[in-house]
């Protein structure tokens, strides 16, 4: 009784002494070695003195060996490894997914197991892209274990949650497809994967690069007529340190449905050197060059400068672009120059097209009351104001309560020698109305009083012609 006591309390001391040992050994295996391809992992051979000899192997096949010299295996990534003399740790260059499976460091009987698990992170376009593209994303797995399913969170290169769509999942691929990318998504994103079983919890950093405007799609920008108006496009190729060449063009039409007019061209080689050429001389502008800018000046700007100029970018017959609507306002008099006393003029403020739903014109005086203040309707081109008195008169356009441009017209009052004058001319003017038309009058008397007369003659001969007609006969008969 007391043997089997002992050998029971020495089977349970065995079994406690495994367990404990074990749980280390099943907690490192539960928790495999992480490799990203393309880059490298280092295996770490733990427990290894440092002069002894070692080993390395993958599946049985030697990869490397290192004593006083190193031995080359013929395993697949022994080109591509090397032992640290050091830590007899193993090293893995240009990590491939058909790398991951099971490493063994074997030192004399001492055997340690490594499982490596791999992962391959890629992106469309090889991570370029232009403003308003969905990039795909692709993570794919490799172990020698069984795979397990995978929880992925995407960060922005702001470290904002990026939600993707899945459109594609199995046990080793998963493909994403992000939302649509603007200029300011360029960066370093982060894709960070978990699983509870194997343990992992691993990032995985990916480079984003979209070439675009730091504009906004769509700029509206007004000027008044006779003023200087810059047009400026802000690439951000320097900004990202974009490394590829790429071409674009600006274009002007006047409107919606006109031809569009090539102003100029323009190409960025993949050093960074740009260089502009002007194509258009349908009217007289400049080109500027201020680094990273495609900008047009325009010198006293009309009406014939309005409409729609567009900045477009190719990169690998890929577009993107960006349009700027120029607006210009004007204002005039009829009738133009000074008011003269007692008289009246109507003052137009005008826009070279209609005004989006959330803006409008409005003339109000200077120093004026609530009377004097005229608003534009809804979409249209112009405001007119009825002007008796001398004063300043402004034309504001203002888009959601902000006043975007104004242009001012000072009325002046005539001389009083200039309204005397203009009364005399008024008076002069209707009394020579008046004598024109009692000359007319007189005139028609006259002419009708001769063609009445002229009518009593006529009788007059007709009845002497007819008597002397019958006298003639009557003596015939005779």
């Amino acid at each position: 009784m007391e043997s089997c006591g002992t050998v029971v309390s020495t089977t349970l001391a065995v079994f406690s002494v495994l367990h404990l040992g074990l749980i280390p050994i099943m907690a490192q295996q539960n928790k495999p070695e992480i490799g990203i391809a393309g880059q490298e992992v280092i295996l770490k051979c733990r427990g290894i003195p440092h002069d002894k000899r070692v080993t390395w192997k993958y599946d049985k096949a030697v990869i490397r060996s290192f004593e006083d010299k190193h031995f080359r295996g013929k395993a697949a990534m022994t080109d591509r490894s090397e032992i640290n003399s050091n830590s007899k740790h193993l090293r893995v260059l240009d990590l491939r997914l058909s790398d991951a499976g099971t490493y063994i460091c074997e030192s004399g009987s001492h055997r340690v197991s490594i499982s490596l698990h791999v992962f391959k992170l890629t992106i469309s376009s090889d991570g370029h892209f232009l403003s308003n593209e969905v990039p795909e994303l692709t993570l794919m797995q490799n172990s020698s274990h069984t795979l397990p399913d995978l929880n992925i969170t995407l960060f922005n290169s702001n470290n904002n949650i990026v939600r993707p769509t899945v459109s594609e999942k199995t046990h080793q691929k998963y493909i994403l497809k992000l939302k649509q990318l603007e200029a300011t998504d360029s960066g370093t994103w982060m894709c960070h994967v978990q699983s509870a079983s194997p343990l992992i919890n691993q990032n995985i950093s990916f480079d984003v690069k979209v070439l675009g405007f730091q504009n906004t799609d769509l700029e509206r920008k007004y000027a008044t007529a006779d003023s200087t108006v810059i047009l400026s496009w802000h690439l951000n190729f320097r900004k990202i340190k974009w490394k590829e060449g790429f071409t674009g063009q600006l274009n002007w039409k006047q409107q919606e449905s006109a031809t569009a007019h090539e102003l100029l061209d323009f190409n960025v080689t993949a050093r960074g050197e740009q260089h502009e050429t002007k194509k258009s001389s349908h009217f007289q502008f400049e080109i500027r060059k201020p680094e990273s800018t495609i900008e047009l000046k325009l010198s006293k700007v009309h009406f014939n400068h309005s409409g729609q100029y567009q900045c477009q970018l190719a990169y690998n017959r890929r577009y993107v672009q960006s349009k700027i609507e120029l607006m210009v306002m004007k204002v005039s008099a009829n009738p133009a120059g000074p008011l003269p006393r007692g008289a009246e003029m109507t003052l137009t403020c005008q826009v070279s097209s209609p005004l989006p739903s959330n803006a409008h014109l409005r003339w109000e005086r200077v120093n004026g009351t609530q009377m004097d203040i005229k608003k534009s309707k809804q979409n249209a081109v112009k405001v007119e104001v009825s002007v008796s008195a001398a004063g300043l008169w402004n034309c504001h356009l203002i888009e959601e309560n902000d006043k975007k441009i104004s242009l001012n017209y000072h009325v002046e009052e005539a001389p009083v020698w200039i309204s005397y004058v203009v009364i005399g001319a008024s008076i002069g003017g209707s009394v020579l109305v008046f004598g024109l038309a009692c000359l007319c009058v007189i005139s028609g008397i006259s002419w009708q009083r001769r063609r009445q007369r002229a009518k009593r003659m006529a009788r007059a001969r007709q009845y002497l012609l007819e008597n002397k007609t019958c006298q003639c006969q009557h003596r015939l008969n005779k």
